[in-house]
Formats: C-alpha cells, sequence, structure tokens
C-alpha cells in the first residue's frame, strides 16, 4: 500500500536505482512578509498561542493515545478555519487540513511513512471512512524520490477507474505529504493467496479479468504502471480488486530505462535495461496468475541475481493441476520478445481479452461490477480493519525540510 510496499515475503527488495534528482522545475515557494499587527491582531495571537500550549497540555496528559508522526495540527499551516463551518468551505472545494480528519487505525507502514484510516469530521458517523497516505518529506528527499511522489499525485489525479484505488485530494503540512485515497476494507490479495494456498482457476480468473481492464484503461493514456504484485492488489467491500501504489507509474510515450519494480516481477527489458514500456505489466500480469494458480512465482531464488538470471533464461516449470489454457495464457504473456508477447500489438488488450483462457467473459458486465465475487470480506461496520495486520503508533518526530526544500513540494 505505501510507497515501498509490503514486500513480497519471499523476497522483500523493491529496486529503484533511478534515484538522481535532476531536472525540477523553477518554481518560487512563497512566503508572507510579517506585517505590522493592529492591537485587536496582537491580542488574537496571544490567544492563539495560549490555545495551543493548553492542547498540547492536553494531549501529554492523555498519555501514548494521541502520539504519532504528524507535525502539530495546530501548526500555522492549519489555524485558518479550523472550525466546522472551515472544514466544510474546504470539503466542498476539494482542500482539506490535517485536522480536518479522526485518526482511526494504521492501515501499513513503510519508509515514507504509514497509511491510515481517517474520518472526515464533518462527515456522519455512518459514512465511509478513507486512507490518508502519510508521506515524510525528509524521507523523500533523502532516498531522491521526490520525482516519483510528483509523478504519483499527478497520474492519479487524471485517472478513475473502478478498479483502481482513485485519489480523493492531496494536502501538505511543513513536514508531510497526504494522499487521500479510496479505503479497500478487505485487505491485501497477498493474504488472501496466502491463507488459501493457491486460487482455482475461476477464481484467478475473476481477479485477472478485472485486472486487464484495468491494464487497457492505464495503457490507453500510456501509463505504464510497473509494480503488479499480490501485495499491491486490495479488495474492497464488495470483493472486487483495487490496484494501489502508483510510486512507479509513468507516462511512457516511447521508452524509459528505470529500474524499478519486484524482482520476482520484471520483465527481462526492465533487467537489461535496453529501455521498457507499458507492455511490461502483460509480462507481469503473467507472473501473477501463475502464482494465483500455483501459489507460487514462475520465477524465485534466494538470491536477487539467481532470480534475474532465470527470468534471463526462461525457464520455469507449470505445476501439474494448471489447465492447458491457463499455461497457454501464461507463456503468451511471459513471452522476451516483445513482438510476439500477447498484449504488444497494436490491437494490444482487444488480443488479451481474445485468448481462449477468457473465452465467454462478459466484459460489459465486469466493467460494472456486476460479477459476482468469489470472496466477500466479512466486515462489522465501516471502519472495520479486520483484514489488515496492527501496526504500534509511532511517537517518532520527523525532520523538517528547509524552506528551499520545501519548494519541491509546491504543488500539493
Amino acid at each position: 500500500m505505501l510507497d515501498d510496499g509490503m514486500q513480497h515475503q519471499m523476497n522483500a527488495i523493491n529496486i529503484n536505482q533511478d534515484y538522481d534528482y535532476s531536472g525540477e522545475e523553477e518554481v518560487e515557494y512563497e512566503v508572507q512578509k510579517s506585517q505590522p499587527m493592529t492591537l485587536e491582531q496582537q491580542k488574537e495571537e496571544l490567544k492563539r498561542k495560549l490555545q495551543m500550549i493548553s492542547s498540547k497540555g492536553k494531549n501529554q496528559n492523555a498519555g501514548n493515545r494521541q502520539k504519532d508522526s504528524f507535525p502539530d495540527p495546530l501548526g500555522s499551516d492549519q489555524v485558518d478555519g479550523d472550525d466546522e463551518a472551515g472544514r466544510e468551505r474546504r470539503k466542498a472545494l476539494g482542500k482539506f487540513h490535517l485536522n480536518d480528519f479522526k485518526f482511526l487505525s494504521t492501515l501499513g507502514t513503510g519508509t515514507f511513512g504509514r497509511v491510515r484510516l481517517v474520518k472526515h469530521k464533518s462527515d456522519p458517523p455512518e459514512s465511509e471512512p478513507v486512507a490518508l497516505k502519510c508521506l515524510k518529506k525528509s524521507e523523500i528527499i533523502r532516498l531522491k524520490q521526490i520525482e516519483h511522489v510528483k509523478s504519483e499525485k499527478k497520474i492519479l489525479e487524471t485517472i478513475n477507474h473502478p478498479f483502481i484505488v482513485n485519489l480523493k485530494g492531496t494536502f501538505q503540512t511543513p513536514s508531510h505529504v497526504f494522499m487521500l485515497l479510496d479505503y479497500a476494507c478487505g485487505g491485501e490479495l497477498f493474504t488472501l493467496l496466502r491463507r488459501e494456498g493457491r486460487f482455482a482457476n475461476d477464481v484467478a480468473l475473476f481477479f485477472a479479468v478485472e485486472i486487464v481492464l484495468a491494464f487497457e484503461y492505464l495503457h490507453s493514456m500510456d501509463i505504464a504502471y510497473r509494480d503488479l504484485k499480490p501485495e499491491n492488489l486490495l479488495i474492497d467491500k464488495e470483493g472486487h480488486v483495487k490496484i494501489t501504489d502508483f510510486g512507479f507509474a509513468k507516462i511512457v510515450n516511447d521508452r524509459t530505462y528505470t529500474l524499478c519494480g519486484t524482482p520476482e516481477y520484471l520483465a527481462p527489458e526492465i533487467i537489461q535495461s535496453k529501455g521498457h514500456n507499458k507492455f511490461v505489466d502483460w509480462w507481469a500480469l503473467g507472473v501473477l496468475i501463475f502464482e494465483m494458480l500455483a501459489g507460487y512465482p514462475p520465477f524465485y531464488d534466494d538470491n536477487p541475481l539467481g532470480i534475474y538470471q532465470k527470468i534471463m533464461d526462461g525457464y520455469y516449470e507449470f505445476p501439474p493441476h494448471i489447465e492447458p489454457k491457463a499455461r497457454d495464457l501464461i507463456k503468451s504473456f511471459l513471452c522476451a520478445d516483445r513482438s510476439i508477447r500477447l498484449g504488444c500489438s497494436k490491437n494490444g488488450p482487444d488480443d488479451v481479452k481474445a485468448h481462449k483462457w477468457f473465452r465467454g467473459v462478459d466484459w460489459v458486465s465486469v466493467f460494472a461490477r456486476k460479477i459476482p465475487p468469489p470472496w466477500v470480506p466479512k466486515i462489522r461496520n465501516p471502519t472495520d480493519t479486520q483484514y489488515f495486520d496492527r501496526y504500534a503508533e509511532s511517537a517518532e518526530t520527523p525532520s523538517m525540510p528547509s524552506k528551499e526544500q520545501q519548494r519541491y513540494f509546491v504543488d500539493f
């Protein structure tokens, strides 16, 4: 769910060697100049500071329950319009402050921060919660991931699809950037797959067809997703797939050379660094279908280099229970020669949907989410998080980027 994901248990390595940050557009970071305050303004400022001190004291007396890795919600960028009317006005405009939300629990953690389950304070009790992706600016800068985070925001702002975790808004504080996303209460496909061991053919088919439609949509916009794996597939309350984590997604008109992704799912052209495009997603879908049907990926080794060698050799073996039509589809995806790889011709997704494994699929009904899912999460209430691991709350205080560094995040 997070930028570095909850890594594949067989190999907890997410690779990204395109770390050099350069070519940043020159943008102005506006700083308000201080003006002399009137007596009434000085009184209001003093009153505000006293309220801040009082609030901090109450939080300390409440113990560790309120501690987290976020800046004080009464910070200078959060004060104005912090009442109910202000929250309502911002919400109507699609704008948010950190203090607009009630924090419920942690859904996941990673290098850049964590994902929290939250509810807008203006929403009624029966309303659906949302996921708040909280990224530390200091870590984004340290790991030279500024361009990837900005690209993720840009792409999420332009897409909307029933099988993708859709963006609802972004905002920032001096220490964090935040992305407000759909909440998929069923947890990761990875968890379901590990619990079942492997999926029956019709179960794997159900999830695969929804992913095919999501890729058809993304590829129509020249977006290469580049990070398909069970951990990045969530299940919503009705049992449908939601693709998440667009940290490696990129608009690719011709080809790109970034080495990124999860070792078991990398296409040969990514490993060779000869340039790749959106067609790497079809290779990754072949790996995913194999893993759903077999319970393990086709290319596996204790060492990433060993995985890369097996991918380049193109050697893998099917377990005997995988049916011939599924084998043929997987072979068509796991083809190193992109000129004959399924999905890579000018007909692209149409060729994929015409494959005999998908014969009989009503693609219109799939898009309309009318096909009954094989598994539906049994949730007790809208804020139920039973399908996610439990995480301790963090008392860490993140470092604050300089004013010069803040300009990197002006788009948020």
